[in-house]
């Protein structure tokens, strides 16, 4: 049964794998080793693809595979031209507030905010969704995450 402390676990090591990818910004042959190692880490995508809809991304919204991924969070990909790597603003903190997790057996629901901060503590807002799933090896993965920015007021 995946529970409260597995969801924050993997929250808790989402938020410095894209922090440590960030720092890695001007060596990008490291940021790509550091990102191929949380997409394995943190996505199921070594069993299939993944339902991922990035903050970042209208031309190619959805990012279900592995490469696809990876391109959003470090660019760097002629497919996807619209990628700048959103990993490697660089990030100095990234915080999740939950607004409700739901359980499921080996299922959890995370739907909430988290913020993204930068060296100049400039702060972005993001409404995220993940679901998380545990693996009969107790690894915790995501196997889909939904990311947007807040509605905007003065949208006509």
């Amino acid at each position: 049964m995946i529970n409260k402390k597995d969801v924050f676990e993997s929250q808790k090591k989402w938020a410095l794998g894209i922090i440590n990818i960030g720092k890695a910004k001007n060596d990008f042959t490291r940021a790509q080793e550091l990102t191929q190692e949380f997409l394995e880490n943190q996505y199921d995508f070594n069993l299939g693809n993944v339902q991922f809809k990035p903050t970042k991304a209208s031309l190619h919204q959805f990012r279900n595979d592995i490469l696809s991924a990876m391109s959003y969070f470090i660019g760097e990909n002629k497919s996807f031209e619209e990628d700048s790597g959103f990993a490697l603003t660089p990030w100095s903190e990234v915080k999740f507030e939950n607004d409700s997790i739901q359980y499921h057996d080996n299922i959890a629901s995370a739907m909430g905010n988290y913020f993204f901060k930068d060296f100049s503590n400039n702060e972005i807002k993001v409404e995220y969704t993940f679901v998380y799933i545990k693996r009969g090896d107790g690894d915790i993965k995501i196997i889909l995450h939904h990311s947007s920015l807040p509605y905007d007021l003065n949208f006509k």
